[in-house]
Order: C-alpha cells, then structure tokens, then sequence
C-alpha cells in the first residue's frame, strides 16, 4: 500500500447549517507527486442560462426573494470554459490501494438547492448530508452499483451521514419534494479527482509518476479522455473540451 499523505483543499459557502464544503483539488504525496492541471472550455454557441421556476413553492421562491436562481446543468464561465465538470484518473492506478479520508464530505440543501452541484467522495468515506433550509427536504441517491437511499430532512434535523461501498461515476442525487433539485457525485477508490471551477480550472495533485488516461465528465455533454505521462514532481497539463450536442 502506498504510503500516501492526503488533503482536500475544500471551497464553498457559509449558510445556515454551517460550512459547505466541496472537494475541488485532491492532493497525494507532496513530495514526489506530479500534478495534472487543465482547463475545460466550451466550443460553440453560448446556451441560454435556464432559470429555475420557484413560483409554485412559495417557501423556496421567498428564500431568494428578487433573485433569480438557474439550473446548474450547463454553467458557462466568462472566459468560456465549462464549470461542474468532474475530472479524475480513469486508468493507470490499478493494483494500488488507498485509504479513504475519515473527515465528511457534504451535501448541503440550501436556497432548495443541493450544493455544490457536483463533486467527488471517495469509498468509505463519510457524506454529511445537511439541511441548511427552514423547510423539509429529501435527498434520494440512485446508484446503478451502490444502495440506493431515500431520505427527507425536517428544518433543523441533525445531518445524515451516509457512505458507498463501490466505485461509480456518477452517482445522481435528486429531491421528491422539489423536482428541480440535482446533484451529482463521482465515487472513487483513490483520491485523484477534481472538479472544474469559475475559471474552468482544474488541478490533481500528488500522483506517482505514471501514464494515466485523465477522463472529464459532464452531465449533459458526455465524457472525454486524455493520456498523460508524469514523472516525479512533474507537471502535466490536460486540457479538455466540450461542445452542446
């Protein structure tokens, strides 16, 4: 088993339950790991951003108030890259094992939405699911490979902490009481996973030196995949790039 240090730099935002965090950079031995960073840009026309409808639940519709809420399916930065794209390593670490951090991932319900929309968990890891909304929710998990769950959260109920025993990319989340809350999680065996972010930047870090096939995954647009040789504290850039269908 490979003796490897892990970390995960968290990013997200304060809401009523407490911290969001959402994994965004996986980090392995510091000290002769290589990194793999990269940008993920969209081709084409531009779509239109698709605003959430919260009318018909006044209790959601009153938390935002004048502010207008959108989907999360398709967000296209400034600078034209694609963020919620899940990055990770799909090959290339066969044979190799590691240990699943102890401290949770969450899974916040919040302005009847989950965030962060995506994000990446590994085996046996824990998920804190949360309720940070003055009004009851429901998380429901549909695995193809892992248990299947179902749960509903009343305001001010402790959080739900739940785990998966296989890899699958992509575990979807949905809510039965709001049908247009989404999310998406990525179950991994080894911790090399990344999300893109408001700039369309991704990063993994700490990977022994190897050749990897780098697969970035979107919900809507599918999936593309890369190789990348590394050697030990190297630096490799995969770049990806997606266009509507």
């Amino acid at each position: 088993m490979l003796n490897l240090k892990r970390s995960l730099v968290l990013a997200g935002a304060v809401g009523a339950a407490g911290l969001l965090l959402s994994p965004f950079v996986a980090i392995g031995d510091d000290a002769v790991g290589a990194t793999i960073t990269g940008k993920v840009s969209f081709a084409g026309e531009k779509p239109k951003k698709a605003r959430i409808d919260m009318s018909g639940v006044p209790e959601c519709h009153d938390l935002h108030g004048d502010e207008k809420v959108y989907d999360e399916k398709v967000v296209i930065n400034e600078n034209g890259t694609l963020a919620n794209v899940f990055v990770y390593v799909s090959k290339g670490l066969e044979g190799k094992t590691f240990e699943a951090p102890k401290e949770p991932v969450v899974l916040n319900q919040q302005g009847c939405t989950y965030k962060p929309h995506v994000f990446g968990i590994m085996v046996g890891q824990p998920l804190e699911v949360r309720n940070s909304d003055p009004l009851m929710h429901n998380i429901h998990a549909i695995p193809t490979k892992n248990q299947e769950f179902n749960v509903g959260q009343i305001k001010g109920a402790k959080p739900k902490i739940q785990t998966f025993a296989e890899t699958e990319v992509m575990v979807m989340f949905k809510c039965e009481v709001h049908g247009w809350m989404t999310a998406y999680a990525g179950v991994m065996s080894n911790p090399f996973y990344a999300v893109s972010n408001d700039q369309g930047a991704f990063e993994i870090k700490g990977l022994p030196a190897g050749t990897y096939e780098i697969t970035a995954w979107h919900e809507l647009y599918g999936s593309k995949t890369a190789s990348v040789t590394v050697g030990d504290k190297e630096s490799k850039a995969a770049d990806f790039s997606f266009e509507a269908k």
